[in-house]
């Protein structure tokens, strides 16, 4: 079916239910909370639902203005509050993920929802088989500019963006400006047609700009610098790994998520074409990987780290002991992987 099609059997299922819950993945960035906002925000407004939004996690402190007003559940720090919700839904929308896994602690009570399950993400390799109804494109920005579409194509909305609650329209601005970092990457025409007509409709920009890049703590611009002058590495065949130890959070007294957008800084060096970040987690180092056009993070992330993603925007992990046996053979591995990869990429090339 077309995008119009299944927005027209969303719309019918909106009407039939009397709960609807948002979800997204573990360690919501931008575009988790904001197309989950987006949608809680048009259910109550425009179609007067019972409309929740669930998290696995929190989101970094300077996105949470975007879940104001949002009836959200943090899972991690209410379970069984998260799970009484999902057992009364009766449609379930997940956005920003491809499949339930990625939910992590969560995933298994999505799986057992009794709800109508509807997918709206932008990946790779969406698991159909997981939802009643899917809207999958790569050809965007972000769940937020699909989501974007399909709001448009609803029958209230009619391709309307001036219709949208201001919240929601801010919403939606917010995660599409996050995943395109400030639109720097992943820009196709109708992110910029989105943005547009989400100003001609009243969001305001420089606000949000305000929140999201310039609203930072101390402890983030000192921990910038130390990530800079002394964990990121530069190798000869083009790529910067990072490893940052537990230690290096504690010491700056970071919370989670406050080093969103360290990855991308060693791409500013003109001869680095790929980075790679790995942040120790629980036992495991959890993987960010950005890289220049002709240089494929997603490649990378499913060949090496159990991951993937974007092209050019890639996550994964690397376990212990099954890739490597303790915490201090972390940076020998990113250097033995990326020097291997980037070889192999010259001789693509």
């Amino acid at each position: 079916m077309k995008t119009r099609e299944k927005a027209i059997v969303l719309s019918a299922w909106i009407d039939s239910a009397s709960c609807i819950t948002l979800v997204s993945h573990a360690r919501p960035d931008g575009d988790a909370a904001g197309s989950c906002a987006a949608a809680a925000a048009y259910l109550r407004g425009c179609r007067g639902k019972d409309a929740a939004v669930i998290l696995p996690d929190a989101v970094p402190a300077s996105l949470g203005f975007v879940l104001d007003g949002c009836n959200l559940t943090v899972a991690c720090d209410a379970l069984a509050e998260a799970a009484a919700r999902l057992a009364s839904t009766d449609l379930l929308i997940c956005l920003d993920f491809n499949t339930m896994s990625r939910a992590e602690g969560i995933a298994e009570k999505l799986q057992s929802c009794p709800a109508r399950k509807v997918l709206v993400d932008h990946h790779e390799g969406p698991s159909t088989d997981e939802f009643d109804l899917c809207f999958s494109s790569t050809a965007v920005s972000s769940a937020c500019e699909l989501l974007y579409t399909v709001l448009l194509e609803m029958p209230d909305i009619d391709h309307d963006a001036s219709r949208l609650p201001m919240q929601a329209a801010r919403a939606l601005m917010t995660g599409m400006t996050t995943d395109t970092n400030n639109f720097a990457n992943s820009v196709y025409p109708g992110t910029l047609r989105m943005a547009s007509e989400l100003l001609a409709a009243g969001v305001d920009r420089d606000d949000l700009i305000d929140r999201i890049y310039f609203s930072e703590r101390p402890n983030r611009l000192a921990a910038q610098g130390d990530f800079l002058t002394s964990y990121m590495e530069i190798l000869p065949c083009g790529a910067a790994v990072t490893v940052l130890p537990q230690s290096f959070f504690e010491r700056h007294g970071l919370a989670d998520g406050e080093t969103e957008g360290f990855v991308n800084m060693p791409l500013a060096v003109k001869d680095v074409r790929l980075s790679i970040l790995a942040r120790e987690d629980e036992g495991r180092f959890r993987v960010s990987l950005r890289s220049k056009r002709g240089v494929s993070a997603r490649s990378l992330a499913v060949r090496c780290f159990h991951g993937g993603g974007h092209e050019q925007a890639s996550g994964g992990k690397i376990l212990i002991p099954d890739d490597i046996p303790d915490t201090s053979a972390a940076a020998e591995y990113l250097r033995e992987v990326a020097a291997r990869f980037m070889q192999e990429n010259n001789t693509v090339n």
